[in-house]
């Protein structure tokens, strides 16, 4: 999308919340690779995504600094549970910080680790999961977080056109561009699910479990 037609967008829809604002300023002050956090645009997406949805408990993989786990949380009903997962500990001040001040503070649970570990720890099944970790590592989650997506459940996975990398030839120490084609060339052929890609921002596929 040109600069141009992304400032148009943003122009004619629902402004950035404020404290989600200061998180994504803070983010990009304070914090490496800031392009990596949701921002107003894809927030505003998951946050209508869950919204539509309406789920009771939410997985999310790869908090980063907490602006997509507060935007799907924000669509969740009142008995609705998310639960998000950090592998960087050196990150999940920030997360807790702006989770508390949303008031969510009761209806997110941080988890700091591994996610593929951390996903057979919690017993909870789940409507909606978003997948935002590792891409080395994304069939991984997906294969460890399958059996727990209830019948009809949703599955998001994030950076599946990875900046246009998966177009091309991939170099032999290229483990994430490698793990996105993997992913994406796997659940293309798995029947047990419905698919789609968005091309907003770097791609953003739709799962939903038959």
């Amino acid at each position: 999308m040109s600069h141009d037609l992304e400032k148009y967008v943003l122009e004619h829809i629902d402004p950035e919340d404020d404290l989600l604002y200061e998180l994504n300023r803070l983010t990009h002050l304070t914090v490496m690779h800031p392009r990596m956090i949701s921002g107003h645009l894809q927030g505003k997406i998951l946050r209508m995504i869950s919204f539509m949805i309406r789920p009771e408990r939410i997985l999310e993989i790869g908090t980063y600094t907490g602006y997509s786990a507060i935007c799907l949380a924000q669509g969740m009903p009142p008995s609705g549970h998310l639960h998000t997962i950090e592998a960087n500990d050196e990150l999940v001040d920030i997360p807790k910080q702006y989770i508390d001040k949303c008031g969510l503070k009761d209806r997110i649970t941080l988890h700091v680790g591994d996610a593929r570990s951390v996903i057979s720890s919690i017993s909870d099944s789940f409507d909606l999961v978003f997948m935002d970790g590792e891409k080395s590592e994304y069939l991984d989650y997906y294969n460890s977080v399958f059996d727990k997506v209830n019948k009809g459940g949703f599955i998001l996975a994030d950076n599946i056109l990875w900046s246009g990398k998966i177009l091309k030839k991939v170099e032999s120490n290229d483990y994430f561009t490698q793990g996105i084609l993997d992913f994406n060339n796997f659940v293309m052929n798995d029947k047990r699910v419905e698919k789609v890609i968005l091309p907003i921002r770097d791609g953003l596929m739709i799962l939903r479990k038959i």
